[in-house]
């Protein structure tokens, strides 16, 4: 039962000040407090899908703010946090998207949050503190990087895209992600593989990659990425005709983006 049936106007604009603040709190734990001495606190698919006690205080600090400030919202987070919630809003938290990134100290990382009402993604907040910038967007109203609007490049021929990618930890999903790339990788510009799903949703979102796909990925590495790269003019889904799941997900501009995806479909990107 929705115990705020009548939810004010500003709503989307209270749900995009909380996730920038949980963001940017985050963001400065981890860049500033990371250990010289990070280690592995866990894994979870395989030995290389790993867990940092990084991973873990971030969560908390991003769970422990929401709770403070909406504390009838529901939370689904990566490391652990399940909260039903009787708003009607859920947040989605990845609170470190490219943890081996971050592990090795390579730059590519985030924190991921996304505001969902009543099933609909309706704000998304990416930050990235090593590389200075936050991604945002609220559903309608466009999305942008820092304070600059965020577009999509014009959609090139599927042979011209510059296309991102990712794997999975699991050594036989691996092994089939790379037979699809085999045959992908001479049709296209080139392929880049970044590490963090959340920062290659931006980045098709401005421009720096025409495209981007990936199977495995979970709600909390795609919630705020997708909103941001549909609000700057990208289509995403999944299998043709589905929306993006775990099964694929797949984001590019309007032109690319079919071409992008009939091609993956041909080529069974879709499954192991």
């Amino acid at each position: 039962m929705n115990d705020q049936p009548n939810r004010p106007d500003g709503l989307k604009a209270e749900l995009l000040e909380i996730a920038l603040e949980a963001a940017h709190r985050a963001g400065a734990f981890l860049h500033d407090g990371r250990p010289e001495d990070l280690g592995v606190a866990a894994t979870k698919s395989s030995a290389v899908d790993v867990v940092t006690e990084m991973d873990i205080a971030s969560e908390k600090l991003i769970t422990a703010l929401l709770a403070e400030r909406r504390p009838h919202d529901g939370v689904l987070g990566e490391e652990g946090a399940s909260v039903e919630g009787t708003s009607g809003v859920q947040w989605v938290i990845d609170p470190i998207d490219g943890t081996v990134n971050y592990l090795y100290g390579l730059p590519s990382w985030a924190v991921s949050i996304a505001a969902r009402v009543d099933g609909e993604t309706v704000v998304g907040v990416v930050h990235a503190p090593a590389r200075g910038e936050t991604c945002r967007a609220v559903l309608g109203e466009g999305a942008y990087v820092n304070d600059r609007p965020a577009r999509v490049r014009p959609a090139p021929a599927l042979e011209l895209a510059l296309v991102g990618t990712g794997f999975g930890y699991r050594a036989e999903r691996r092994a089939r992600q790379a037979d699809v790339l085999r045959e992908l990788i001479p049709e296209v510009r080139d392929i880049r593989r970044g590490g963090s799903a959340a920062i290659d949703l931006c980045d098709v979102a401005v421009g720096r990659l025409d495209a981007y796909y990936e199977r495995g990925l979970n709600a909390w590495d795609y919630a705020a990425g997708d909103l941001i790269a549909r609000e700057a003019g990208a289509l995403t889904g999944g299998r043709p005709g589905e929306p993006l799941s775990p099964d694929l997900t797949v984001a590019a501009p309007p032109g690319l983006f079919e071409a992008l995806q009939a091609r993956l479909e041909q080529l069974g990107a879709w499954h192991d």
